[in-house]
């Protein structure tokens, strides 16, 4: 089960990674669910991906989550005569709908959406930020702009406009092509881009259904105002930091990690921290100290989970960064005051039965030497409210649903196990028990704490709470 650390690992897959040992090796150092990113590779490099993990998950027996990352809108400007320019501090700029290649004076701007959402004063970003220009006038078709920081602007570099909300989907013609596609395969996750507002998520939800579980990308200010609609509306919350980097002043992105990870944990939804968390390892076999220093203080957040991107799509030591992860998150769960960290940030229980159970199991697995806390779920919604508490021992979660135990890989300190749906409440015990020991999570005189909803069965019914010791 590989139960050692509470915090789950989400790796992105890639080039590097070459094939079945590959996947294996990385399960085995600590990932517990990976992502598929849309914005690079064919249709056939994700299928061949992602049966690689399904034939791990066979080989081991451990339920492994799959998430499709579908690339969103995409604002560019346009090409240039020479293919590059360079613009200085004040002078002028025009962005027009002209696809004529663009000079010195002026460029295409391909998106009408944006032209129509400017207005005078507003900022806009370029080449993931390192150019700023200002809005100083607006037509129909083109807007007048002066630049503030110069340099070199060259072909179909990237546009960021923090300051206004498109007219713009979230979902492109590739991305419903992609969509498609991934919920054919059989992926568990839909990781949403380019997230603005809570209707965005509602039109997703619509294409999506039940096939998948929708996990929100948080990565422009309009978003970030949302949060708590958005959270509401989905499964699971991403920090985009990359994006959201850009698009906000760099010295807020720790204050909104820190709020985003906050309100996902009050509100029961999986939050993942993502970008950029140990970069320098695509080229080196260790991390800097920053990087360790921002993976730990994410962990000591609360957050469910933390994922890589280029560090093992890309880069030269995919297995040594899983290793240093998962060392990573080893040592703050592991320390003195990590448990009192996330008990004092704990968020109200809401007044049912479920969150009662939910309450109390974190209680008693800080008074007892609770050695696992065993959970009957249908649906997967009570395993998640008892992740919420952040309790002190694990959670394995039984569940008869292949697609839950799937999904559930990215929920904090939630280990699953597929069994098949009890008939009688008098093998709750009996099966909590073996199952346990089968995972290696308990022992011969150790404690569990099991929970379960009677009639057996039925979703949302958690009421039962038994205290058990394995013989």
């Amino acid at each position: 089960m590989y139960a050692d650390k509470k915090v789950k690992i989400l790796a992105t897959l890639g080039p590097a990674i070459g094939g079945v040992d590959d996947i294996r090796a990385l399960v085995e150092a600590g990932v517990n669910l990976f992502r598929l990113n849309f914005s690079h590779g064919e249709h056939a490099d994700h299928a061949m991906r992602h049966g690689w993990v399904r034939e791990v998950e066979r080989q081991l027996g451990t339920p492994l989550g799959v998430l499709m990352d579908l690339q969103g809108p995409k604002l560019r400007v346009g090409r240039f005569k020479e293919g590059k320019v360079q613009l200085e501090r004040g002078q002028r700029l025009r962005l027009d709908l002209d696809p004529t290649p663009g000079d010195g004076k002026r460029v295409n701007l391909p998106h009408p959406e944006i032209i129509e959402a400017l207005e005078p004063g507003m900022n806009l970003l370029l080449d993931d930020g390192r150019l700023r220009l200002r809005v100083v006038a607006c037509a129909h078709d083109a807007i007048d702009t002066e630049v503030l920081v110069g340099g070199e602007l060259s072909d179909r570099k990237g546009v960021n406009v923090p300051e206004a909300v498109l007219q713009l989907s979230p979902l492109t013609a590739k991305d419903r092509r992609d969509l498609s596609f991934g919920l054919e395969l059989g992926v568990d996750w839909v990781a949403l881009s380019f997230v603005q507002r809570p209707e965005d998520i509602v039109e997703a939800r619509g294409l999506i259904g039940n096939k998948a579980a929708l996990l929100a990308k948080i990565e422009k200010p309009s978003a970030v105002q949302h949060l708590e609609e958005i959270a509401r509306l989905c499964d699971a919350i991403m920090v985009a930091r990359g994006d959201l980097g850009v698009e906000v002043p760099a010295e807020n992105v720790p204050r909104i990690q820190r709020d985003i990870v906050r309100t996902c944990r009050r509100l029961g939804r999986p939050v993942v921290v993502a970008t950029q968390m140990l970069e320098s390892m695509r080229f080196s076999p260790a991390p800097t100290r920053a990087e360790v220093t921002d993976v730990a203080n994410a962990v000591a957040e609360g957050a469910d989970a933390v994922m890589l991107s280029a560090e093992t799509a890309s880069g030269d030591y995919p297995l040594e960064t899983v290793q240093m992860m998962s060392k990573i998150i080893r040592q703050v769960e592991n320390g003195p005051d990590f448990q009192n960290q996330l008990d004092v940030n704990r968020p109200q229980a809401e007044a049912t039965a479920s969150d009662a159970i939910s309450c109390a199991i974190r209680r008693i697995s800080a008074i007892l030497p609770v050695a696992a806390l065993v959970n009957y779920s249908e649906s997967g919604a009570s395993s998640l409210r008892a992740s919420r508490e952040r309790p002190k021992a694990p959670i394995l979660s039984l569940t008869p649903s292949l697609q839950v135990a799937r999904r559930l890989s990215l929920a904090w300190g939630v280990y699953s196990v597929v069994k098949e749906r009890l008939q009688e409440v008098e093998q709750v015990t009996g099966t909590a028990l073996e199952a346990a020991r089968e995972q290696g999570m308990a022992s011969g005189g150790d404690t569990l704490v099991i929970t379960a909803g009677v009639p057996l069965g039925q979703p949302g019914s958690t009421n039962l709470l038994r205290i058990a010791q394995l013989d």
